[in-house]
């Protein structure tokens, strides 16, 4: 059975999606983009400050589900520019410290001209 998750500590979806899914005691988080969960407007300028954003972001989807980031098994990155490689992982590294399996791209773009995207696969004790 399908649980879906609904949390107004992280940023609402901004299409047709949810935050995120359950199943099997696995968590598929949405991708978060650095916006502020009341508001939903972009947080910050730099990649530094819009990763930290979405770290916050990404840190209340794993909360609402009593998971830590230690919990986190999966990650695919997205960045707008890979010059920002370097000062992206920076910040990832002072969250991510379980070291999770990871994926890391550059696009072209991202929704609303955000520096970042990070999406989270995650297990949980639901």
């Amino acid at each position: 059975m399908l649980k879906y998750v609904e949390t107004k500590q992280a940023p609402a979806a901004i299409g047709p999606y949810s935050q995120g899914i359950i199943v099997n005691g696995m968590a598929f988080f949405s991708g978060q983009v650095p916006l502020s969960p009341e508001t939903g407007e972009v947080v910050g300028t730099t990649i530094k400050e819009q990763t930290e954003q979405v770290m916050k972001n990404i840190q209340a989807l794993l909360e609402s589900q009593n998971a830590k980031f230690t919990d986190v098994v999966k990650t695919t990155c997205f960045l707008a520019d890979m010059g920002d490689f370097a000062a992206f992982n920076e910040i990832y590294a002072k969250y991510f410290t379980g070291k999770p399996a990871r994926s890391c791209v550059a696009v072209k773009a991202l929704p609303k001209g955000v520096l970042c995207e990070v999406e989270t696969i995650a297990y949980t004790s639901e």
